[in-house]
C-alpha cells in the first residue's frame, strides 16, 4: 500500500476550502482528529471515495461534515464513518496551481 493517495475533489460539498476540480494529496492512515479533511469509503458505496471533514470520534467509527451542509451527503445522512472506511488525511492540495 502506498504511503500517498491523489484524489480529485468532485462536487461543491466541500466549498469553499475545497472546490470542484481540486487535486489532493492525503496520507493514508486511519489516525486522524477532529478537524481534519479525510478521504473515505463512502460507508452506503464502498466504491465512492469521499473528502469530507472529521467532525468528532464516536465509539463506531467517525462522525463527517462537508464544509457546504446543503450541498454534501456526509453522516447527517449515512451516520458515523466506520474506522475500516477511513483511508487518510489531506496533506495539501497541489491542483489548480494558482490555488495550491
Amino acid at each position: 500500500m502506498l504511503p500517498l493517495l491523489r484524489v480529485s475533489v468532485v462536487g461543491p460539498s466541500m466549498e469553499p476550502a475545497l472546490r470542484n476540480g481540486d487535486w489532493l494529496l492525503a496520507r493514508r492512515t486511519e489516525r486522524v482528529r477532529p478537524g481534519d479533511v479525510a478521504v473515505m469509503r463512502h460507508p452506503m458505496r464502498p466504491d465512492l471515495l469521499i473528502v469530507k471533514r472529521v467532525i468528532r470520534q464516536e465509539d463506531q467509527g467517525w462522525w463527517v461534515l462537508g464544509d457546504r451542509p446543503e450541498a454534501s451527503d456526509d453522516s447527517r445522512q449515512f451516520g458515523v464513518v466506520p474506522r475500516s472506511c477511513m483511508i487518510g488525511r489531506v496533506i495539501c492540495r497541489y491542483k489548480p496551481i494558482r490555488r495550491a
